[in-house]
């Protein structure tokens, strides 16, 4: 595993160790969160089915782990430095086996569908029973809140990203949709809140010592990342036009780079740079629309100013003239990247075939906090034996009995 070096010499506990989350999880937006956690230095056990698994496991594409079993890309990314526990919770035995677990957590997070908990007796309502300081998070498509007419909706992350309006912004007519134009965002996005509200709850116990129940909906999540698109319409603005500012793809000789330029103290560099000082009193480029209305103009001299230079010398000489440019990277570019190498954003999984799979490093740089060496995705109920003699006081036969009937992996 590739490992970071320390931000600081003086190494200090990770933030988190000492928390410990029992996640009923599965995909990617709960998964993403508590790998943060586990980054942070929390310590997340995953309770999965005992045959099938997160449905993670089953995604494409996949390779085989160090002991052969395929597992697949959605698990392989969000589930580093975890452990692995199965549990039937279907069973009456594997919810007693998970209420007997649930004192021993700070944290039990879910993203089942809305209720599902609720079926199996394992809902906030009814740990909360059993420790008042148990801090509770549901992530779901669209909340616990009866009152929504979505709640029993089945969602994954393009579902919420559609509902929110991102796949309307600056989608001219007769433009063709893409879907997921930006990997899982609806996953990863939720992701994000859920630990803010995670850190939030613990923050708050510290004082009160009463845990507290968070319900997160993923398109509550995406409205609040799609946020531009209701805020232009009540300002009269169609989201759906472009927007008033140089936000666009330019083709070079070499690659292609992309251009943000919003305000008129920047268009000015930009065309002295390019050696347009004329545009500055020329009627086309006098308002920001006129600098959309033009942007082919604008698109043939950057071509030909950029000559045959490489896309990261052309951004960087845009940089240097403050002027916010970037060349659009690939996979290799991004692996290559010396930025990504001396920040640490790529991890390798080891495969069976010897070869590695990458997936993103922590991107939280904390002073003192050393970046950990991340452990591979656990096998599925990897860790079922060491959790319930350890936590339960279990003893073998017992276990293997559970596991003779089904009820654990």
């Amino acid at each position: 595993m590739v490992t970071s070096s320390d931000t600081n010499d003086d190494s200090i506990d990770s933030p988190l160790n000492g928390v410990r989350v029992l996640a009923v999880e599965q995909m990617q937006s709960l998964p993403f969160a508590t790998q943060l956690l586990a980054r942070l230095g929390a310590e997340v056990v995953k309770v999965e089915h005992p045959v099938r698994g997160d449905l993670g496991r089953s995604s494409l594409p996949a390779v085989n782990d160090l002991s052969g079993n395929q597992v697949g890309a959605t698990f392989l990314r969000n589930n580093l430095s975890k452990k692995s526990i199965g549990i039937d919770l279907k069973h009456e035995s594997g919810q007693d086996l998970f209420k007997q677990l649930v004192p021993k957590f700070d944290v039990v997070a879910e993203n089942f569908k809305a209720g599902t908990m609720e079926t199996f007796g394992l809902d906030y309502s009814s740990l909360s029973l059993l420790d008042e300081s148990l801090i509770y998070l549901s992530i779901s498509g669209f909340g616990q809140d009866s009152d929504s007419p979505y709640m029993d909706w089945p969602a994954f992350a393009p579902i919420v990203e559609a509902m929110s309006g991102l796949y309307t912004f600056n989608r001219p007519p007769g433009k063709e949709l893409k879907v997921s134009p930006a990997g899982a965002l609806g996953d990863t996005g939720t992701g994000l809140f859920a630990v803010i509200a995670i850190l939030a709850a613990l923050r708050s116990r510290e004082t009160t010592g009463v845990g507290q129940y968070i319900d997160l909906a993923m398109f509550d999540s995406m409205i609040a990342f799609a946020d531009i698109v209701p805020n232009y319409f009540s300002m009269g603005r169609d989201p759906r036009t472009p927007s008033s500012l140089i936000n666009h793809s330019f083709d070079i000789l070499k690659g292609e780079i992309v251009i943000q330029i919003g305000r008129e103290h920047q268009f000015k560099r930009f065309a002295e740079l390019l050696g347009k000082e004329e545009w500055l009193n020329d009627p086309r480029f006098s308002s920001r629309d006129g600098w959309v209305r033009n942007i082919e103009t604008l698109r043939k001299t950057v071509h030909q100013w950029a000559g045959n230079h490489a896309p990261i010398e052309v951004c960087g000489r845009l940089a240097d003239a403050g002027i916010a440019a970037a060349p659009i990277f690939t996979a290799e570019d991004i692996i290559d990247d010396p930025h990504i190498k001396s920040r640490n954003m790529l991890v390798e999984i080891p495969t069976q075939t010897g070869d590695s799979a990458l997936a993103a490093g922590n991107p939280l740089k904390i002073s003192g906090v050393q970046d950990g060496a991340d452990t591979p995705p656990p096998s599925l109920g990897e860790n079922t034996n060491d959790i319930l003699t350890s936590e339960l006081q279990m003893h073998l036969d017992e276990i293997e009995e559970l596991r003779n009937s089904g009820i654990i992996r």
